[in-house]
């Protein structure tokens, strides 16, 4: 009998053991797995702003994180945004809500740190404790502005859509009049030599230098890509010619890939719908602002 419970109880302490170091390892690699995402994110970011191959970034650069979020109590729906104010050594924040129609529900201060922002359970539940009794808040998507020196010179969109298979997640670079600096593919399960070739320059390259108004009317040819057009996407020619050749296809539909016109077409649907509805959102937070002479950092 005394051997059983001897054998049970090392049983019971190896397993807690082994529980405990399994858990210290998940801490541990789920922290580090957030942060390689976030520097992956950030590089993404940079390079489609311009700054690649460790070009040196402007001190006068600056990032304003905006979530947006479904704020809900019962039937009724407002849209939340959590902004932030001030400047970075004196970052305060402020959740917004809008209703449907585009009208100002209430303004609050949410007290927060800004490494309690960027994590996203804290962040969360600090939105959520900062709500009137009955509403709830559930994040949707958050969307950076980018300034220098103090104006605002881009507008970097995460999102996803459906592809031929299954979701596609991209990011965008948008300049304030809505015009595509750049597309980054960030994941996809397309199939491999068709639809995952959507992750090639000649083919993301294609949305840089779309105006808002070409965007919004963009579609999908299945016509082979000109050879002096896939040279300039692929930057097989010098930076001058490289701008030439984007001028001149500017206002052109994009030249779908071989064998994958759904997964073209499924990335130019879903591009359109990313910057379609954040140009009509960013407009409505904008107009708000102004009307409620809220100040924000951006």
């Amino acid at each position: 009998m005394k051997d059983m419970i001897t054998i049970v109880v090392r049983l019971t302490l190896s397993c807690l053991l082994a529980a405990t170091i399994m858990g210290v390892c998940f801490i541990f690699t789920s922290n580090a797995k957030k942060h390689n995402e976030h520097v992956k994110e950030q590089r993404v970011a940079y390079s489609l702003l311009g700054y690649k191959a460790g070009a040196p970034i402007p001190e006068s650069l600056a990032m304003h994180e905006i979530y947006r979020y479904l704020v809900t109590n019962g039937n009724r729906q407002v849209i939340g945004y959590l902004l932030p104010q001030g400047k970075e050594e004196n970052k305060s924040f402020l959740l917004v809500t809008i209703d449907l129609d585009g009208k100002l529900v209430g303004s609050r201060e949410v007290v927060a740190t800004e490494a309690e922002v960027l994590d996203t359970e804290s962040r969360n539940k600090k939105v959520n404790d900062s709500l009137e009794t009955g509403f709830t808040a559930q994040f949707v998507d958050q969307t950076i502005v980018v300034s220098e020196n103090g104006a605002r010179v881009a507008y970097l969109l995460k999102g996803k859509f459906q592809g031929f298979k299954t979701f596609v997640h991209v990011m965008l670079a948008v300049d304030p009049s809505f015009e595509v600096l750049g597309l980054e593919i960030l994941e996809h399960e397309e199939d491999p030599g068709l639809g995952a070739e959507i992750e090639q320059k000649y083919f993301k390259n294609q949305f840089i230098g779309k105006a808002f108004e070409t965007l919004k009317q963009l579609g999908v040819v299945k016509e082979p890509l000109p050879e002096e057009y896939n040279k300039a996407l692929n930057a097989e020619v010098d930076a001058e010619q490289v701008r030439a050749l984007t001028e001149k296809y500017k206002d052109q539909d994009i030249y779908a890939l071989t064998g994958a016109t759904i997964s073209s077409r499924c990335v130019v649907n879903g591009v359109k719908g990313i910057v379609t509805k954040f140009a009509y959102r960013i407009n409505v937070l904008d107009r708000v602002l102004k009307e409620q002479n809220l100040s924000v950092s951006f």
